[in-house]
């Protein structure tokens, strides 16, 4: 368990659907408390199942869980170390809005079809920042939130990395507290039937089904990513997580080996 205090208390600097944890920094570690639910499990699982795929260590963030004490309250929540080294996290919303007076979001959506808008996505970001290959990035993500549910991904938390050259860098895949059907307060409670639930969880980035999304992801820039891991890997990830109750790990394993079953073409044995 770690303790904070205020002054190590960072404000929220991007808008999410679910409402804003509660987060602090101290000597470069960042640290999250959960807010809806098991957020915080949901960032952790989600990294280390990152690594059992091809993704390169640099592509994403790893998460681990972490007890935050603050004020009276003990918060179950996650930690990460500061990946930005001395550059500048800034989300497509706001780079557009800064560049152009007007936001990425309102530009996707007012393109009726579903597959333009991801290529309009990555084709726009590509001409303003010079990175090459963001497509491919765009599409790696978008598989990653499709195979854990990740119902909060949008312009406002897909960002790129900048310096005071204003050069522009790939950056990371972060903020996966919205996968799992981690937000167990409103949407998706404890009790139910977490399979059943699956059903309800939406996109965000540029349309509302998963399965669409990663469809869409794939046509335009191919299989980018693949995964290796089965339930015994899922199970001793979940289960290092002892700070959250049997019920919420049992739900999270269930979880990831259906989405596992579903998506299995993007497994390697």
């Amino acid at each position: 368990m770690i303790i904070m205090q205020k002054p190590e208390k960072r404000e929220q600097n991007r808008r999410s659907s679910k409402g804003n944890q509660l987060k602090f920094e101290r000597e470069g570690i960042w640290y999250k408390a959960d807010y809806t639910g098991y957020e915080g499990l949901a960032e952790y699982v989600v990294s280390h199942l990152l690594s059992c795929s091809t993704l390169n260590e640099n592509e994403f963030v790893l998460y681990e869980p972490e007890e935050i004490a603050y004020r009276e309250t003990v918060f179950n929540g996650c930690k990460s170390r500061d990946f930005t080294g001395g550059w500048q996290l800034i989300t497509l919303e706001r780079l557009f809005m800064q560049r152009y007076g007007k936001g990425l979001n309102s530009i996707l959506y007012s393109i009726p079809d579903h597959t333009q808008r991801l290529k309009t996505m990555a084709e726009c970001v590509e001409n303003l920042t010079g990175i090459s290959g963001f497509g491919i990035h765009l599409a790696k993500m978008l598989t990653v939130d499709t195979l854990f549910l990740n119902e909060d991904r949008h312009t406002h938390n897909i960002a790129v990395m900048t310096n005071d050259r204003q050069e522009y860098r790939l950056c990371p895949i972060f903020d996966n507290g919205a996968s799992l059907l981690a937000d167990t307060t409103i949407d998706y409670p404890l009790g139910a039937d977490g399979l059943a639930l699956m059903k309800k969880a939406r996109p965000k980035t540029f349309c509302e089904d998963f399965e669409e999304q990663a469809d869409i992801a794939e046509q335009l820039y191919g299989e980018t990513i693949h995964f290796r891991f089965g339930y015994r890997e899922v199970k001793s990830i979940v289960d290092r997580a002892e700070m959250y109750g049997e019920e919420v790990r049992q739900r999270v394993i269930d979880l990831v080996m259906s989405r596992r079953q579903t998506y299995r073409y993007l497994f390697r044995e």
